[in-house]
């Protein structure tokens, strides 16, 4: 059983580390001084800002030094990086600033929204009616006149920008005056881009309208998986009185640590990554287009974020794309986004992403057999080992 645990660690380590092409847009590889810290002593430990255990004083510390970085990276007043995943960074928010039977206006799952905040997500959890935002789909984006309306018909006590399918910035600055009028909470699920915002490539949500910044630490932001909430002062106190016993208790000191560096890594190198990051998503675009491939938006370069969309029309079309390319080791997901941030994590610029294009294009568009295309997908994953935009 131990003999078969372990080599089933190695096999997936040797496939998915080593073989294969990883677009998916909600995954990213940490450096080995960030993944080495998940696995230090700090990963036994209790600490609380009651001061209940005792032996704390480097783990009160390490918190501390994370926060101020936080803090920094993203011009905010407040940090915490206690919540244990984007999710529980969702729940802790809408917790915290809505009621049962209050109104959220948010992007709802059929126009690319996050379904953990939808009817049957979150918001059935905490009794809240959801209220999709007007949406273009030519444009993948919100429609602003129809949603400034709209706020100020259903008054909704908050307003939750972001999303999973996110290739453009949300108008917010637009929509400012209308949420400031019905007195709505603004939040911003960061949880894809966060590390392009780190980075100044995408939007500044706080400079923009919204409250608190929050989500994922492991998509764009190349950390340990987690969650992160950014806030201003006036919304940080009610967070900061319920984060703990009500939404987190241990917070997994471990976990802290590792991103408490990657926020140093990103703050260091955060500029320079994110600005290839984008280049690379426009270029993996444009080659896709060029080869036929259903891209959406082209009337609008295609993204603007380290996304892009095959558009087929559903999971269906996309799951028979998925599985084809996942024989050729090139990693996709069922809704067939695809995202380069590991690519571009493991140094891969404008040049691979044509190759990769021309290796999709060979299994979908060409029909070539994925065993085939494999062997030239593992030469190319294998050139690219290294984790760049990182501390040597």
């Amino acid at each position: 059983m131990i003999d078969e645990l372990l080599n089933l660690v190695e096999e997936h380590e040797q496939w998915r580390g080593r073989k294969c092409l990883n677009m998916i847009p909600s995954e990213n590889v940490m450096s080995p001084a960030v993944r080495s810290l998940l696995s230090s002593d700090l990963g036994h430990r209790y600490t609380s800002k009651e001061g209940f255990y005792m032996g704390t004083r480097f783990i009160d510390e390490i918190e501390q030094y994370g926060e101020e970085l936080a803090k920094n990276l993203f011009e905010c007043k407040t940090a915490d990086l206690r919540p244990l995943s984007g999710h529980v960074a969702n729940l802790i928010i809408l917790a915290c600033f809505t009621q049962p039977n209050d109104t959220i206006l948010c992007v709802s799952p059929d126009n690319g929204g996050y379904p953990g905040i939808w009817r049957h997500g979150l918001s059935r959890l905490l009794k809240l009616r959801t209220v999709g935002f007007p949406f273009s789909k030519e444009a993948r984006n919100i429609k602003v006149e129809e949603a400034r309306n709209l706020i100020l018909q259903k008054k909704p006590k908050m307003v939750v920008f972001g999303a999973s399918i996110f290739l453009f910035p949300h108008p917010m600055k637009e929509l400012t005056e209308a949420m400031d009028e019905v007195g709505a909470h603004v939040g911003y699920d960061g949880s894809h881009v966060l590390g392009l915002i780190a980075g100044g490539k995408f939007q500044d949500p706080l400079r923009e309208g919204a409250h608190a910044l929050y989500g994922s630490t492991h998509k764009t932001f190349f950390g340990p998986q987690g969650g992160i909430i950014l806030a201003d002062r006036e919304h940080d106190e009610n967070i900061q009185k319920r984060v703990h016993p009500e939404f987190v208790d241990n917070a997994h000191w471990n976990r802290i640590a590792a991103l408490t560096l990657a926020l140093a890594e990103m703050k260091t190198y955060g500029k320079q990554y994110a600005r290839q990051v984008v280049q690379d998503a426009q270029t993996l675009a444009k080659a896709l287009a060029e080869q036929g491939f259903p891209i959406a938006c082209p009337q609008l370069g295609y993204t603007q974020s380290h996304q892009l969309l095959l558009d087929y029309g559903g999971f269906k079309q996309g799951g028979a794309i998925a599985k084809k390319l996942e024989k050729a080791n090139i990693i996709v997901d069922r809704g067939v986004r695809l995202g380069v941030c590991e690519a571009t994590r493991r140094g891969m610029k404008e040049d691979e992403m044509r190759r990769i294009a021309v290796l999709m294009e060979r299994v979908i568009v060409d029909g070539e057999n994925p065993h085939r295309v494999k062997e030239d997908v593992m030469k190319l994953a294998e050139e690219f080992q290294e984790i760049e935009y990182r501390f040597k």
